[in-house]
């Protein structure tokens, strides 16, 4: 029982330093910036999206987790005009035939296991979109407070499938790539 006791104790205080170690740094969702692309065979759109909020876990200088809120509703086109087809694409991207906005106001990513490489980390997570959680990698690089990635999402993953060859035929040149890409700049 002693024996036990003294385990039990023991583990407690290694948790306990090993946690003391670890910082929440937040980031500062207003100074941060997500840019969105997505393409098809006649070109592209581009847009942004808004940080609600998140933050990274370190353990000393090394990332050991985060998590980060992205609200869906902020979503915006910066390759239109008003009135030139902008309000018409923010529309579209928000109904059900993309990202479903009305009933998913946000999409988030947990950090699950980050390993320091030389130009960075590589982060693996779990990403969740339109209520669907996928894992997923991507390299990030840490300087002078800001974190940056550019990373591909495959939007068939989240069911968000309009358009895409690889579930309608003879689409032509309406198809849509499959993956869209995020390039994204936290501060810390």
């Amino acid at each position: 029982m002693k024996t036990r006791l003294k385990s039990l104790i023991l583990v407690i205080a290694i948790i306990t330093a090993t946690s003391a170690f670890a910082q929440k740094k937040e980031i500062k969702a207003s100074e941060s910036s997500i840019n969105w692309t997505g393409k098809k065979v006649t070109g592209s759109h581009t847009g942004t999206l808004n940080l609600s909020e998140g933050h990274l876990v370190f353990d000393g200088e090394n990332i050991t987790g985060g998590e980060f809120t992205v609200d869906m509703t902020t979503l915006a086109v910066t390759d239109l005009e008003a009135g030139k087809g902008k309000e018409k694409l923010e529309g579209h991207l928000s109904s059900d035939d993309f990202f479903g906005i009305k009933n998913h106001k946000t999409a988030k990513l947990v950090v699950l296991k980050a390993k320091k490489t030389d130009k960075g980390y590589a982060i693996a997570g779990d990403l969740t979109i339109k209520g669907k959680t996928n894992p997923i990698q991507f390299d990030l690089v840490v300087n002078d407070g800001t974190a940056s990635t550019k990373l591909k999402v495959n939007r068939v993953k989240y069911d968000i499938k309009y358009g895409s060859g690889s579930f309608f035929d003879n689409l032509g040149d309406k198809t849509i790539d499959d993956e869209f890409e995020l390039a994204v700049d936290l501060k810390m």
